[in-house]
């Protein structure tokens, strides 16, 4: 019975938004559903990416990590200091070996490209015992470059390599015959990843298994392979025609359906499931940083100092109303860790509202070591309150959307607020908790504005 290896790229989502702890949880669930390979795209924040990287690598002990790194200079090394504490590392070297891929992306000839291959490889395996080797727009490149660059990862070092159709410009027919070409010319095992625009990458990935694959690329409701399809695929026909999968088939729905619960950005905490570890977590206003920073860890966050102050700090303001459980927790983590600097940060606000009133705001933010001040009148509290802000700031952004949730249960419960904001075409999201819903919302947009201030400065 032939083994496939399944790669999910779902973290490396194009245009994905996932929170530090929305991606933990994403990969848990696939580190239960026995994926071979959990795949992270390159680093571009090297402070918050490799903390992800490396907390994910404490609870993530049978799947492989892979880290792409691509043309940047500092691609490999930040790759490389991402998967220092991973049990099972890769590094996958991406590139596109098209001549419109090599020109406009890379900047770079064939002759120099090849050379780039070599050495990214040999730097690669110094510090890891997998590197993969991907050309991403494979069927679009010559075939006689194509087995030029192959043959110079392998003999550079590389062990895997992979193939992408990310044009969708191949049937399933024709690309289970170019799959076979690189399997016939290939001594290493060889993966696949399609494009799914038209609809066909199951129909090119399960051919191309047939011609000799051994690795495909899948996703959860991303624009590839489908794991969940592929996985069934598998485990309906993979007795006749001789493949199987270490996919935990038995429990394959439900896990699917809590990573699509997370993709979808729902707050419903209720579909995560817990350890009893995780749900003993009963904190106060009497514990210490200590303490919470090591409940901070068993919920599986490995917090930098600056963060485990400022989750002490927001965990103080919220303990001093209510007991904190895994849930505040969690989303007092979600709400202060791993944010951009503030350049923006709420004083104080005092909301007018009544039915017999129109509701005002004002609000007081503090800007570096400067206090500003704003006043405004709006349709609701909240409405007031966004005005406010806006005036202080002194910009108005495209309020994309707007949500408010119930974190816990109880007349004291903990409110979440999710803010998204347009700048630039660009979405922007700022979380926001507290057990007053007003305040959680002026946290949310004021987060969101950070974000925008930091990006466009940066």
């Amino acid at each position: 019975m032939k083994q496939i290896k399944i790669a999910d790229a779902t973290l490396c989502r194009e245009n994905s938004h996932f929170s530090f702890k929305e991606k933990i949880e994403i990969a848990r669930q696939l580190e239960n559903l026995r994926v071979d390979i959990i795949e992270f795209p390159e680093i571009t924040n090297a402070r918050a990416d490799i903390l992800l990287v490396k907390t994910i690598s404490s609870f993530v002990k049978n799947s492989v990590i892979s880290v792409a790194a691509g043309i940047g200079a500092d691609s490999i090394d930040n790759a490389i200091a991402s998967l220092s504490n991973a049990k099972n590392a890769q590094i996958r070297i991406e590139l596109p070996l098209s001549p419109v891929g090599m020109e406009y992306i890379c900047h770079k000839k064939p002759d120099k490209i090849l050379t780039h291959i070599e050495n990214s490889i040999k730097i690669a395996r110094a510090s890891v015992a997998n590197v993969e080797f991907c050309a991403v727009d494979a069927t679009r490149a010559e075939e006689d470059f194509l087995k030029a660059a192959i043959d110079t990862a392998i003999a550079a070092g590389a062990t895997s390599v992979s193939v992408c159709d990310s044009a969708a410009n191949m049937l399933p027919d024709d690309f289970a015959i170019f799959a076979k070409k690189i399997t016939d010319m290939c001594s290493l095992p060889v993966g696949v990843k399609c494009d799914n625009k038209n609809g066909l990458a199951i129909a090119q990935a399960i051919l191309a298994v047939k011609q000799g694959v051994q690795m495909v690329k899948t996703a959860v409701d991303g624009d590839t392979v489908s794991l969940e399809i592929f996985a069934d695929m598998i485990k309906n026909c993979g007795n006749d025609y001789g493949f199987s999968s270490n996919i935990k088939t038995t429990e394959l729905h439900r896990i699917i359906k809590q990573i699509r619960w997370v993709t979808g950005n729902s707050q419903n905490t209720a579909s995560t499931i817990k350890t009893t570890d995780e749900t003993a977590i009963h904190l106060d206003k009497n514990d210490d940083i200590n303490a919470v920073s090591t409940a901070a860890a068993k919920l599986g966050y490995d917090l930098s100092e600056e963060d485990k102050s400022k989750v002490y700090e927001e965990f103080l303001r919220v303990a001093e109303k209510k007991s904190v459980g895994y849930k505040e927790l969690e989303a007092i983590i979600a709400s202060v860790a791993l944010q951009v600097p503030a350049t923006y940060s709420l004083v104080n606000y005092i909301i007018n509202t009544g039915n017999i009133i129109s509701a005002s705001a004002q609000i007081t933010i503090k800007k570096g070591d400067e206090q500003i001040q704003g006043v405004c009148i709006g349709d609701g509290p909240i409405d007031a309150a966004f005005l406010a802000v806006e005036q202080i700031i002194g910009h108005h952004y495209e309020l994309d959307d707007f949500q408010i949730q119930s974190v816990t249960e109880g007349k004291e419960a903990m409110g979440s607020a999710l803010v998204k904001l347009r700048s630039g075409g660009k979405l922007y999201s700022g979380n926001g908790i507290s057990t007053d819903i007003i305040s959680a919302s002026i946290r949310a947009y004021i987060n969101a504005v950070n974000k925008i201030v930091y990006e466009e400065a940066n």
